[in-house]
C-alpha cells in the first residue's frame, strides 16, 4: 500500500461540503476558529455567507448549530473531536442529542495521530462519549472515498451524527463508485480462521495484517466498520459464526469504543472470543503520527502477533 495515494479524511469532509454546498442550498457550516485545519476553509470561500466563525467557543457553537437546526438548515458544526466530543458534551447532550436536532458534527484531528499536538489533544474517548447519547449516530470512515460518502450520506440522514476524521493521510482504497450506507458494515478480505473488524485508519493496518496473515496460512476475515453506532449487528453475528475469534482495531480507548460496542453485542447474542487492540488505559503523548501508533500498537504488525499469539 505505500504506493497508494495518501489523502487526511479531514480534507475529503472540507471537499465533502463544498460539493454538498452547492447541491443543496440549506447546508450551513460553522467553525471554532480552525477553518485552516478542519479544512472548512474551503467551503468558506465558496459560500462566505453560509459559513460561520464561532470563535473559541465549542459549547456556544454547538448551541448555534441546534438553534440553526430548528429552523430548518443542515447545520456542520467543525472543530477538533477533542473539544466536539470533550469540551461541548453538555451541548451535545442537552442541546443536540436531547431533541434529536438535525445536526452534523464533524470532528476532525480524532485519535493518537493527531501526533505533535500531545496528550491534551489527542482525543481517544469520543466514540465512547458519543456512544452514549441516545440517537446519536457515529462514523468513523476508512479513507478519502468513504469519508466523502459518509458526509453526503449524513446530510440525507435525519437526526444528530457524529462524523470523526483524521489529520494523517490515509491511503485511498476504495473506487469511486463505492456505496456508502450508514450502519453498514464491509468485508475487504474473506477468510474462515479469525475475523478483523477495524474501523478509522486501522482499516488500512487491518487489510496489511491480513494479507501477511494470508501468506503464513491463516485465512482472516477483514471487515471495515465505519459506522461505530449503529453496528453492522448481522455482519458482526455471522463473522463471530463462521470465524469464532474476533480482533477489533481502532484508533480509540478499548474503553467504550468500537471493541466494546462488538463485546456487548457478541455477549448478548453469541458469546464469542474478542480481542480488542486499541489505545489501553491510558494518555497519549507528543511525538510523529507514524511513531505514536507503533508505539501504541496500533500497527500491522501488531495486529499480526496478536493473531498469531492467540491462534
Amino acid at each position: 500500500m505505500a504506493d497508494i495515494k495518501k489523502i487526511a479524511t479531514r480534507e475529503s469532509y472540507g471537499n465533502a461540503l463544498v460539493e454538498l454546498g452547492r447541491e443543496h442550498a440549506d447546508v450551513v457550516v460553522l467553525d471554532a476558529d480552525l477553518a485552516g485545519a478542519t479544512k472548512t476553509s474551503t467551503f468558506k470561500k465558496e459560500f462566505p455567507d453560509r459559513h460561520f466563525d464561532c470563535g473559541i467557543a465549542e459549547g456556544n457553537m454547538m448551541a448555534v448549530a441546534a438553534g440553526i437546526a430548528s429552523m430548518g438548515m443542515v447545520p456542520f458544526a467543525s472543530t477538533f473531536a477533542m473539544f466536539a466530543a470533550g469540551r461541548a458534551f453538555e451541548q451535545v447532550r442537552n442541546s443536540i442529542g436531547y431533541p434529536h436536532l438535525n445536526v452534523k458534527i464533524g470532528a476532525t484531528h480524532g485519535g493518537i495521530s493527531v501526533g505533535e499536538d500531545g496528550a491534551s489533544h489527542q482525543c481517544c474517548e469520543d466514540f465512547a462519549l458519543m456512544r452514549s447519547i441516545p440517537g446519536m449516530t457515529v462514523i468513523c470512515p476508512a479513507d478519502d472515498v468513504e469519508a466523502r460518502a459518509a458526509v453526503k450520506a449524513a446530510y440525507e440522514f435525519e437526526g444528530p451524527v457524529y462524523l470523526r476524521f483524521g489529520r494523517s493521510g490515509v491511503p485511498v482504497f476504495h473506487n469511486d463508485d463505492f456505496k456508502f450506507e450508514i450502519g453498514k458494515g464491509e468485508v475487504l478480505q474473506d477468510g474462515n480462521d479469525i475475523a478483523i473488524i477495524a474501523t478509522g485508519l486501522m482499516v488500512c493496518e487491518a487489510m496489511k495484517a491480513g494479507e501477511a496473515l494470508r501468506a503464513e496460512g491463516i485465512n482472516a476475515r477483514v471487515i471495515n466498520m465505519a459506522t461505530i453506532k449503529p453496528l453492522d449487528e448481522e455482519l458482526v453475528l455471522k463473522a463471530a459464526e463462521e470465524c469464532g475469534k474476533i480482533v477489533t482495531c481502532e484508533e480509540h480507548s478499548i474503553i467504550g469504543g468500537l471493541g466494546e460496542a462488538v463485546s456487548s453485542l457478541l455477549s448478548e447474542k453469541l458469546p464469542t472470543p474478542v480481542r480488542r487492540i486499541g489505545v489501553n488505559d491510558e494518555f497519549g503523548h507528543s511525538g510523529p503520527a507514524a511513531d505514536l501508533l507503533r508505539d501504541f500498537g496500533l500497527s500491522a504488525e501488531n495486529i499480526v502477533a496478536t493473531v498469531k499469539a492467540w491462534l
